[in-house]
């Protein structure tokens, strides 16, 4: 399988006894955590994950390294792990059987899931804490309570969404049952991220057993305590054969993408993204890609700073600035950027206190690597707010940028992290052009009290979602698809469109054995007539004026077929006409006029109707006589 492959072997793992030593190329690319660029290293990774290093490496020639959530993701042409194989076939073993399908097990698993939430808690937050040393309120606030909210949305909807939707039907099958059943795809995989690692993992994992599916959970091994605490629970609330959790590193992760799977959805980075989609493609896999990239936020001229700041500071700063969605720069006229700056600096003393460092409600950096990759972005900045920094507790301080380059690194990749610079334009004019210059973000900021202005930037920029005077809110509406554009991502969900996402809409048309002959229509031999007919029955539509009318000339042809009833003997051959009467041919002359008719009726505004009665009406003798 080719995934950017690279013979190299890394530095933090021991080479092969029986291989002659070999020097390791330069390593010169971003290295990618889920969800974050990593910075480009020279020969050795500075913070090697702590993984026992890998007997296959006794080939290691080979092996191949793809980028990957911590560092480097480890690929192989070797067979896949007979082990994982298993585990996949378990799942899909258990899918097959059925019983995921019923509505009642589908709501007996989504209550059982949110019991274990409710009953595990306690151990839920403390494991997100571990993680991201995140207060139990905040973990609460920003995690827990979206994953219980989301489980309330689907029982309360699920009966619902499983039900046949009839669609609309044309005049060929309006005799016939036709509707969309939703079908779950099969055995699907999710791939979780760090920066929130229980509810970005949960919230897909809701809508895929809310749609039927059976499910394989692969949370990120960077938030290890929740990993953890997520492969202990689940188990015990969930059906054990439908719903696993995997967790583990590289091997894992990179065996997990061998095996076939009918849906994956991996949040985490642009780079790892492509990875995922371009092993699906193995399998012809159906992904959602919940990425990222760098969300503007622009802010106009006119409005209240005071908002604005606190509005900006509380979505950038908000777990330490590792959200996806979080501000990732600002555009604004030259002559406010002092102002910002100033707000910013009241509002961050407002919500952390004089020393941020001790604030219960400000995190830290998820890992060394990230803490290095970060402060690298400051390099040659100018820091106008901010800036401090405490390399054994992974400590940045909120930091606000001025004047910044757009050539400069810190404008090159996601921060995903407590900096946010500052880019002067002129106008909404060349804020539009900055932003449609550059890969589609993940989310658009605007602030202004002209709401033309606002509308005008969303119809000219492109983004996976938008939110006006305020940022982030948008990912709060479960009724709004959540995911990116372009590079920024592909496929939705939360709500309905997680359901939608893992659920096959299969058109269903049940018809009779009876009425055969309308269905000669589209049997040999063709002639003028059918064609005709098919136009009328496939390619027109009908308001109901013009039906009410067809149905009285309908009714008018009915009507004479019973007044004059049909003659005993064969009637002579019309003026013009020479030879014997032939019934077939009478009855295909007729057919076909009539049809003309109907078709040419259906088909004009009202004012031309009066004209075209004369026609129906000599379509309507030619079957009397």
């Amino acid at each position: 399988m080719n995934l950017h492959l690279m013979p190299w072997v890394p530095p933090f793992l021991p080479p092969a006894p029986e291989v002659e030593s070999v020097e390791p190329p330069s390593l010169d690319m971003s290295l990618s955590d889920m969800g974050t660029p990593q910075p480009k290293l020279q020969g050795q990774d500075p913070d090697p994950p702590n993984h026992p290093p890998c007997a296959l490496l006794q080939k290691w020639q080979q092996q191949f390294f793809i980028l990957y959530e911590h560092g480097l993701l480890h690929y192989t042409l070797d067979e896949m792990d007979p082990a994982m194989e298993h585990e996949v076939q378990r799942v899909r073993q258990a899918f097959l059987s059925g019983r995921s399908r019923p509505l009642r097990f589908r709501l007996q698993q989504l209550e059982a899931l949110r019991r274990m939430v409710q009953e595990r808690e306690k151990d839920i937050l403390a494991a997100i804490g571990s993680d991201l040393c995140k207060s139990e309120f905040n973990a609460y606030s920003q995690e827990v309570i979206a994953v219980l909210g989301e489980i309330d949305f689907m029982l309360e909807n699920l009966p619902e969404w499983i039900t046949a939707k009839p669609v609309k039907k044309n005049l060929l099958t309006m005799l016939d049952e036709a509707y969309l059943q939703p079908q779950p795809l099969g055995v699907v995989l999710i791939i979780g991220a760090w920066n929130y690692p229980f509810v970005l993992t949960i919230q897909p994992l809701i809508g895929a057993i809310a749609a039927g599916n059976a499910v394989i959970i692969k949370p990120s091994e960077l938030s290890e305590n929740t990993a953890t605490i997520l492969a202990k629970l689940l188990p015990q609330y969930l059906d054990q054969d439908l719903y696993i959790v995997i967790n583990g590193g590289v091997e894992e992760t990179t065996e997990l993408l061998k095996q076939r799977f009918d849906h994956i959805l991996y949040t985490g980075n642009t780079t790892v993204g492509k990875i995922v989609m371009e092993a699906a493609a193995k399998h012809l896999t159906p992904v959602t890609l919940e990425l990222g990239g760098k969300s503007p936020c622009y802010i106009d001229k006119d409005c209240d700073l005071d908002i604005v700041c606190r509005r900006i500071t509380w979505g950038k700063y908000m777990n330490c600035g590792q959200t996806c969605i979080a501000p990732d720069y600002i555009l604004c006229e030259a002559s406010l950027q002092n102002q910002i700056v100033q707000k910013i600096k009241e509002t961050v003393k407002e919500f952390y206190g004089e020393n941020v460092k001790e604030s219960p409600d400000y995190e830290r950096i998820i890992n060394h690597r990230h803490f290095k990759r970060i402060l690298s972005l400051l390099e040659g900045q100018k820091i106008a707010f901010g800036g401090e920094t405490d390399e054994a507790t992974r400590y940045i301080a909120p930091t606000v940028l001025t004047d910044v380059d757009p050539k400069t690194k810190v404008m090159q990749e996601e921060i995903f992290g407590p900096v946010l610079p500052i880019v002067p334009v002129k106008n909404v004019d060349e804020a539009i052009n900055f932003i449609n210059e550059r890969e589609k973000p993940l989310a658009l900021y605007v602030f202004s009290h002209n709401h033309k202005l606002i509308k005008r930037m969303i119809d000219e920029t492109s983004s996976g979602g938008v939110t006006g005077n305020d940022v982030i809110m948008h990912f709060m509406l479960n009724s709004f698809p959540f995911g990116g554009v372009g590079s920024s991502g592909m496929g939705a969900y939360h709500g309905k469109h997680t359901f939608d996402t893992f659920s096959h809409q299969r058109p269903c048309l049940l018809k009779g054995l009876k009425r055969e002959g309308a269905n000669k229509l589209r049997y040999p031999p063709n002639s003028q007539s059918k064609v005709y007919w098919g136009k009328f029955f496939l390619l027109k539509r009908f308001n109901k004026e013009k039906l009410g009318l067809l149905l009285l000339t309908f009714l008018g042809i009915v009507a004479a077929v019973l007044v004059k009833g049909w003659p005993v003997t064969p009637p002579q051959p019309s003026p013009g006409r020479t030879g014997q009467w032939d019934p077939r041919e009478a009855w295909k002359d007729c057919t076909s006029h009539l049809a003309e008719a109907w078709i040419r009726l259906a088909s004009v505004g009202s004012a031309q109707e009066n004209e075209l009665m004369p026609v129906a009406a000599s379509a309507t003798s030619l079957v009397v006589l």
